[in-house]
């Protein structure tokens, strides 16, 4: 199999690039996420209202997710969508840190999930378009090596940042590093990107290269593997997005001062697994199939939730997100590639990853209202043992339901250029 190195030497800068984005722009993102709850919950929000405010940014991503892939599809310019999104995250990032007043926080929760459905796609579509199929798997693989890595290096500095100059400096940080981001994205050479690849590849009519173009129903609703599959994402996040958060407001509400240590603790464990494994994660799926990984990552989510009910030690909580690292290493890489796998040559890549942030983002945000209701009503315990009851009912579907989707590892794909059609069968 060919390594990384031997796609085209001209091509290194933009691609050092594309991993420099991806690095930053978790920093950006790391500082509006999982840190929201907690500061909240230290503002005095209740359980309740806590997971209506993160539901709103989930309900608007929910809505965005589909179109904006899209407009991904469709717009050639995909580094000015990359500027736009890191800008509106920047703003609201200004909002949370001005204050934790409810216009402030939905309104930023609007800004937030609007600007959020279209930085997946694109960064997929883009190394897409720079790498090709082949190198699509191993590449992508870096990519999340280096998003966690920026989640690392952002927690950390949000971590001291909080200690000295308390929460809302979380949200000043992640306004900041909205600008060495930019600077990544503009580094990125447009002339590297082949747009008909990225967007799922380029088909032979009568001896000539087209753009691929399926039709949306056909490709979306005709695909019964892809139509489980998406199930089973829902599920997988409906089990998941509520677990952290909740760890968070139950340590704020017995010591708010270390509600963002523990929290940034957590992430970092959980980031660290998916920057180390990410990468052979990719090259495992390219060479022995996407299922089993899948399979793995789905199976530690109940066992996690069982854990959390065990314990309230701090260092034994910390050490249980080895299994959210586990987790959402495999499925952040291994989900993207079961997309390329069943929208190759369709022209669809970037709206069907579109509807599965579509089911991510419909089942973290139910999830977040959830667990919140049940906390409020029965207990914390309560609500981490109903997430693994979901978390087990996804693994069983995927088991019995989803087939493998890797056909063949070395397949080439047809582009509209020449030089990366070369590059592909090589």
């Amino acid at each position: 199999m060919s390594n990384a190195a031997e796609i085209d030497p001209g091509k290194q800068e933009s691609i050092h690039a594309l991993e420099a984005t991806n690095f930053f722009l978790a920093d950006v993102q790391t500082g509006l996420g999982p840190f929201l709850a907690a500061y909240l919950a230290g503002a005095g929000w209740e359980p309740g209202r806590v997971g209506v405010a993160l539901t709103l940014g989930g309900i608007i991503t929910v809505i965005l997710q589909t179109p904006a892939g899209a407009i991904v599809d469709q717009v050639r310019s995909k580094r000015l969508i990359l500027v736009a999104a890191s800008a509106v995250l920047a703003v609201g990032a200004v909002l949370l840190s001005i204050t934790a007043a409810p216009w402030a926080v939905y309104t930023s929760q609007v800004l937030i999930g609007g600007a959020g459905p279209f930085l997946g796609p694109t960064l997929a579509a883009v190394t897409m378009g720079m790498v090709g199929v082949t190198f699509f798997d191993r590449q992508f693989g870096k990519n999340q090596s280096f998003n966690s890595a920026g989640n690392v290096a952002c927690a950390l500095l949000i971590a001291g940042m909080s200690h000295f100059f308390g929460n809302r400096a979380i949200f000043i940080t992640a306004a900041v590093l909205t600008i060495p981001t930019v600077l990544a994205i503009r580094a990125i050479k447009s002339k590297d990107i082949d747009y008909d690849l990225a967007r799922g590849g380029a088909i032979e009519v009568e001896g000539k290269e087209v753009a691929a173009r399926a039709s949306v129903m056909k490709t979306l609703l005709g695909d019964r593997t892809l139509l489980i599959f998406l199930a089973c994402a829902f599920l997988f996040h409906f089990a998941n997005a509520a677990m952290l958060p909740q760890l968070g407001e139950m340590l704020s509400h017995g010591s708010r001062a270390s509600a963002a240590p523990f929290m940034s603790a957590c992430i970092i464990v959980t980031q660290v697994v998916i920057m180390c494994f990410a990468p052979a994660i990719g090259r495992f799926a390219n060479l022995h199939g996407r299922k089993p990984l899948l399979l793995v990552g789905f199976g530690v989510l109940p066992v996690r939730a069982l854990l959390y009910t065990l314990t309230h030690n701090t260092e034994s909580l910390i050490a249980i997100q080895l299994l959210d690292g586990i987790a959402n290493a495999i499925f952040g890489v291994v989900s993207i590639l079961v997309i390329a796998d069943r929208t190759r040559a369709t022209g669809r890549f970037n709206l069907v990853q579109g509807s599965l942030a579509t089911a991510v983002g419909l089942g973290a945000a139910l999830s977040t209202t959830f667990g919140g209701k049940l906390i409020q009503h029965f207990s914390y315990r309560i609500s981490f043992l109903s997430l693994g009851a979901i978390a087990a009912l996804a693994f069983a579907v995927l088991w019995a339901a989803i087939p493998e989707t890797l056909t063949n590892p070395d397949i080439s794909e047809h582009t509209s250029s020449t030089h990366t059609a070369q590059e592909l069968s090589a």
